[in-house]
């Protein structure tokens, strides 16, 4: 009973500091919503993104009801695909910055910060505290939500996080499932490709000022990307095909969740976000709509990660009922 209450406590204190650090991203885009340019390096932009921002500000209130959902009595009686869905997208989200954050940190210790930093917003892009606060708040954001979640996850599906994979039950579906994940662990290695070819400076296929415009964060963004498709391609083949079969099934499944989390919910936000940028005109230099393409094959790989994960869970859950109601049977025979 004490190690029950000790876990509630610790995931009461993770859910809140979830919804703490939202605060400074919310704020952020609520001001520019409502026309203060604050930290915003081109005020006259404001109008264009808005669309952008109440997506992202309607995304991390989103973060603000799971966070709560993971504490309140209400979020164990929700149906469980109401809270998994978002939560992927979360995971793939923010689990994305907390790999790619360090990394990114890490290059400007050892290879100095870039040209650009130092103009503080004066050539159109946010002001220089604006990367700290908001990546920061999403990072304490990331660790603390994704805490919350794995313990509500123990506490709701205890059995799944204890199974090996040896143990997934005979499936009528497991060819349309293994055939789904070949065609995602091809489409997965093709991002992969690209990605680790833009990550090493190359531009083929980027849209004229893109290429014009690197980045090192995007440098970083392009090679966890590439990582996240092969761990995803890897992880989703592993358990359908049993590949391991003394292995727990939390390990791969989690890797399989976030990394396919990370390519549907990256390239659906790219697609959204960028997608009127990505026009080529200068065939010379770039394929036309490559970069669109590639984004939209990693919401297509993240799509059949997800469908084979569904199929799989609804498939052991109804496999579970079906043994506890024959032990019922049996026990009252």
């Amino acid at each position: 009973m004490t190690s029950t209450t000790s876990v509630g406590r610790v995931r009461a204190v993770a859910a809140a500091v979830a919804v703490a650090a939202t605060v400074p991203y919310l704020s952020l885009k609520l001001l520019w919503l409502t026309g203060h340019p604050v930290g915003a390096g081109a005020p006259n932009e404001l109008d264009d993104l808005r669309l952008v921002n109440l997506l992202s500000f309607g995304m991390d209130a989103i973060a603000v009801l799971l966070a709560l959902a993971f504490v309140r009595p209400w979020g164990r009686r929700a149906p469980a695909g109401l809270l998994a869905f978002p939560m992927w997208v979360a995971t793939g989200l923010l689990g994305t910055i907390l790999v790619a954050l360090p990394l990114f940190l890490l290059s400007t210790l050892v290879l100095g910060p870039e040209d650009a930093s130092a103009d503080d917003g004066a050539g159109g892009g946010p002001a220089g505290w604006v990367f700290p606060v908001v990546y920061g708040g999403f990072a304490v954001q990331g660790v603390a939500l994704i805490a919350a979640f794995l313990l509500y996850a123990r506490q709701r599906w205890a059995a799944l996080l204890r199974d090996r994979i040896g143990e997934l039950p005979d499936s009528p579906t497991l060819t349309v499932q293994r055939a789904f994940a070949c065609v995602a662990a091809l489409l997965g290695l093709g991002v992969a490709a690209a990605r680790a070819y833009w990550a090493a400076g190359r531009t083929a296929g980027l849209p004229a000022q893109w290429a014009d415009e690197r980045s090192r964060g995007v440098a970083v963004m392009n090679g966890v990307t590439a990582v996240m498709a092969v761990a995803a391609a890897a992880a989703l083949l592993v358990l359908v095909f049993r590949a391991r079969p003394q292995w727990r099934l939390r390990g791969p499944l989690a890797v399989a969740w976030t990394a396919g989390g990370s390519l549907f919910a990256w390239g659906s936000w790219q697609l959204v976000a960028y997608g009127t940028f990505t026009t080529v005109t200068d065939l010379r230099r770039a394929a036309p709509g490559l970069l669109t393409l590639v984004q939209s094959v990693q919401v297509v790989a993240g799509v059949l990660v997800l469908a084979v994960g569904a199929i799989a869970l609804v498939e052991r859950a109804a496999a579970s009922s079906a043994r506890t109601a024959a032990a019922d049977v049996e026990s009252t025979g």
